[in-house]
């Protein structure tokens, strides 16, 4: 069976993108030649107005809660919304504390392997807390996904190497609680590469669109089969979670919302 790579279902909307105003939706059905770049915009204000009238503050069900996706999807900055929002504790990777993460970009074949574990030790280091979780304590929100660290190894390394990060891997892996939700963030190899220049981090420099490109699909196919907890798989090209407020808030509305165990958000 084909593996989806970006998703282009499973949007709210179902009158022209609108699900909040009956009114909206009927002019904008009749309103045929309005232009789209308008059209997006008012559909982008009724979905905000929709999500903050119905926003309460009550996702207090979540006391784990993962974001994921490839570099360059967001899900750094969107765990740093959620935990504010949740008064929650934060768990971030620090790729920038991986000494061996710019030589792994500029050659990778040599440092696959010493970056692969160190990132292994620090998610694992920094997931141990939640294996007996302080039910009373505050929720947590984490931008990395322990299930999901082998990705990266079947990506770059094979034969002795990837079986030797494969017998570590099991025997360090912390038995973590599953995520009450975890949000996969996706989006192009092309809008990843974009946002990584973006954000000028040294290491960085030497990653490829082509190499995104291969990580973007290995993390469609991973949450593809992913089943241990529910997922909402956001296509993240038109979301922008630091320039645009509506964005996180209709995010949220549709966290709230959830009623199955996959579904999707698309606001195209």
């Amino acid at each position: 069976m084909a593996t989806p790579s970006l998703t282009n279902r499973g949007s709210l909307c179902r009158i022209r993108g609108c699900i909040c105003a009956p009114s909206y939706c009927s002019r904008s059905s009749r309103s045929q030649r309005e232009s789209p770049f308008r059209e997006s915009a008012r559909r982008r204000q009724c979905w905000n107005n929709a999500a903050i009238s119905r926003w309460k503050g009550s996702v207090d069900k979540f006391r784990y809660l993962v974001v994921e996706g490839p570099i360059g999807a967001g899900k750094t900055t969107l765990a740093k919304r959620l935990a504010s929002r949740l008064s929650a504790e934060l768990l971030l990777e620090q790729p920038s504390e991986n000494p061996f993460l710019g030589r792994f970009y500029q050659d990778m074949a040599r440092f696959a392997l010493p970056a692969q574990l160190f990132f292994l030790f620090q998610r694992a280091r920094m997931i141990e807390p939640l294996v007996q979780p302080d039910m009373f304590g505050k929720p947590t929100v984490a931008d990395f996904l322990l299930d999901k660290d082998p990705l990266f190894a079947r990506i770059t390394l094979s034969g002795d190497e990837l079986a030797l990060y494969q017998k570590i891997y099991e025997a360090l892996r912390p038995r973590a609680p599953v995520p009450d939700l975890v949000i996969y963030l996706q989006a192009q190899p092309g809008t990843l590469i974009e946002r990584v220049r973006r954000r000028r981090a040294g290491y960085e420099r030497g990653i490829s669109e082509e190499y995104l490109a291969v990580l973007a699909e290995s993390y469609a196919r991973f949450f593809y089969h992913y089943s241990a907890a529910p997922v909402l798989i956001v296509n993240s090209e038109n979301l922008n979670f630091v320039e645009r407020d509506a964005d996180f808030e209709l995010l949220v509305s549709r966290v709230r919302s959830m009623k199955s165990r996959r579904e999707f958000f698309n606001l195209g």
